[in-house]
């Protein structure tokens, strides 16, 4: 096991193709976002009482009615067949050995009923909707019939940010040979015969629900070009008739967005910028937490993403009110750098510094920290 999360971003570094790795890592444009949310965590210093009996140390809680080992839940990220074979079966397999629920996202690269056979525990879906509306209701009733029990619909994408990365690196689907590109993959022999043995990933399950042909190309348009644009909070009504779960909001940013989810009776919201991969300069989800849990805590259920590598990061988002955090790019830095067992290690590396970050606070329950615990350098 490496020391830190940051040691495996580095392993991830070192195997894949730039144009992998960056998919991965980059932000929208210049970064900003991308970099807020890190420094978010970075500007608030903790508040710890001493003298206070940290014999057991609670980290347990419940999210969104589901039994989780600490205030963390693997959250759905897509294309990971780029990092690793069959990428999102390990990915649920490490989040369930952790006792964390699972986030499927409509654009995994294995089959949800796949995802399902593999892991007994707590499996949540993500939703992009198109604009065959047929394709989102179809994905609902596989991921429901299979025991999906959450269903997050991600409201931030209308469109794809605008990825400089990508550009430079000529990222589409399929890959078109260019000099560079080749250059790229002869230096990282590893991934490409783990791409040449299995196959260049699928987005299988909008294969499945759009029925289109095992052809990458119509694939990402079916999740990109096809993306319903006129989607509104009028459609919650249209959600609840599909899905008879809980159903959150991925990709608020502001009070006035999580005061609408509120009136329109969702059971939670996930304050995110999509790691920064969407609007440049976009709120920073860490920042935006206060205020909205200082008036909907009791209400909804406030999860946060983007920017935890740490579980001191765990511990500053629950403190300033989160329920939990999404966790997107730490466990695919195990993964992609590590394969299933970096993925296993990641969990367990930010648990440990979780339980650590509260007993150096002096709190022996993760319901014990609030806002006391912290304060802005």
């Amino acid at each position: 096991m490496l020391p830190s999360v940051m040691d495996y971003r580095r392993q991830a570094q070192k195997r894949l193709p730039r144009l992998a790795f960056d998919y991965l890592e980059g932000g929208a444009e210049d970064g900003l976002a991308l970099a807020r949310n890190r420094a978010a965590y970075a500007d608030l210093e903790f508040r710890p009482d001493v003298l206070v009996d940290v014999t057991d140390c609670r980290l347990e809680t419940t999210v969104l009615g589901a039994a989780a080992a600490m205030p963390a839940i693997v959250g759905p990220t897509g294309l990971n067949g780029l990092f690793w074979p069959q990428a999102d079966v390990h990915l649920a397999r490490a989040a369930h050995q952790a006792g964390l629920p699972f986030v499927l996202s409509t654009a995994s690269t294995s089959l949800l009923e796949d995802v399902r056979a593999a892991t007994p525990g707590e499996l949540w879906l993500q939703l992009y909707v198109q604009r065959d509306r047929r394709i989102a209701e179809h994905l609902m009733d596989r991921a429901w019939q299979n025991g999906y029990t959450v269903l997050l619909l991600t409201v931030d994408v209308p469109v794809h940010g605008n990825r400089d990365h990508d550009k430079r690196n000529g990222f589409k689907l399929p890959l078109r040979p260019s000099r560079r590109l080749l250059l790229d993959l002869v230096s990282h022999p590893g991934w490409c015969w783990h791409m040449l043995c299995h196959g260049g990933p699928q987005l299988k399950n909008l294969a499945v629900s759009s029925n289109a042909r095992e052809n990458i190309t119509e694939q990402a348009s079916a999740l990109s070009r096809q993306m319903d644009l006129a989607l509104s909070w009028n459609d919650v009504t249209w959600l609840r008739r599909h899905w008879r779960g809980r159903i959150v909001i991925k990709g608020i940013q502001g009070l006035a967005d999580a005061r609408r989810a509120q009136a329109h009776g969702v059971d939670g919201i996930v304050l995110s910028n999509h790691g920064g991969r969407q609007l440049e300069s976009a709120p920073c989800p860490l920042e935006v937490l206060p205020e909205v849990a200082a008036e909907l805590g009791q209400s909804l259920e406030i999860l946060v993403d983007g920017g935890v590598r740490r579980g001191s990061d765990i511990a500053k988002a629950v403190a300033l009110g989160a329920r939990a955090v999404l966790l997107g790019r730490a466990p695919l830095y195990g993964l992609a750098g590590r394969g299933p067992a970096g993925a296993n290690e990641v969990l367990a590396i930010l648990r440990t510094e979780l339980d650590n970050t509260l007993r150096l606070l002096g709190r022996n329950r993760i319901g014990a920290l609030d806002a006391a615990a912290v304060r802005k350098r």
